[in-house]
């Protein structure tokens, strides 16, 4: 996204997320199933799980139920079996998107995405298509009118690699992901909540898009992120809203 609309953007994008209320607690059992599966039931030992749980409880999903999943994927209960699986492609313009789901069928879920780049104008890449054009970090983002001083003083001592301030003022930290927890810790312990805090594939440039392009391109990362198996949606297009 790019600084100019950044702020635009990500208000834009929370309020489709809450129109879609419903499926974010199936996504966030499934990301504490791999989580605990793959990493164990100890919240001490493992990041990935910490950080589920407490996305978990940011969608206000009961303790008990949160403590049932976290059972049945580390082997306490029986369960399903999910795996990861990336798919990189093309939309309006040429934008990058990766669309990383998770599933217990690779063979439904590839013709499921497969069939909406298709259908909706994006072309499906190979792997490794677009990935190059995007960085895994860590990024905690704060609404304008925050204390940019205060905040890169934490931050930068906490372990975070820049903070950059956008156009529209918006601040943005970034981390590597090993550090992301450390330095939301330390950002929340001095006073700071960030609007957006998660570990991303951040892209590296971005493609404006407006008009009839932008409407298309809203259309097809829809379309992509309604998908059952979809558990996280990432473009390098700035949508003029």
């Amino acid at each position: 996204m790019a600084g100019h609309s950044k702020w635009a953007n990500i208000q834009h994008r929370k309020g489709r997320q809450d129109e879609k209320r419903g499926k974010v607690w199936t996504r966030i059992i499934r990301e504490i199933t791999v989580a605990a599966r793959q990493g164990g039931a100890d919240l001490s030992a493992n990041p990935r799980l910490r950080l589920a749980i407490e996305k978990a409880k940011a969608a206000n999903m009961p303790a008990d139920r949160i403590k049932y999943n976290v059972d049945k994927a580390s082997g306490n209960l029986e369960g399903v079996s999910y795996e990861e699986i990336r798919y990189e492609g093309y939309g309006i313009g040429g934008a990058a998107i990766i669309v990383d789901t998770m599933t217990d069928n690779r063979v439904r879920t590839v013709a499921e995405v497969r069939h909406m780049f298709s259908k909706y104008g994006g072309n499906m890449g190979t792997e490794g298509a677009v990935a190059f054009q995007f960085k895994h970090c860590g990024q905690l983002i704060y609404a304008p009118g925050a204390s940019e001083d205060k905040i890169m003083d934490v931050a930068l001592e906490a372990g975070a690699d820049d903070v950059i301030t956008d156009d529209d003022g918006a601040i943005e930290v970034l981390t590597p992901p090993t550090q992301f927890e450390a330095v939301k810790n330390a950002l929340e312990a001095a006073g700071f909540t960030a609007d957006v805090a998660e570990v991303t594939m951040r892209p590296e440039n971005t493609i404006e898009l407006s008009g009839e392009d932008a409407e298309r391109m809203q259309k097809l990362l829809d379309m992509l992120e309604d998908l059952d198996d979809t558990q996280a949606l990432y473009h390098n297009a700035s949508i003029e809203a």
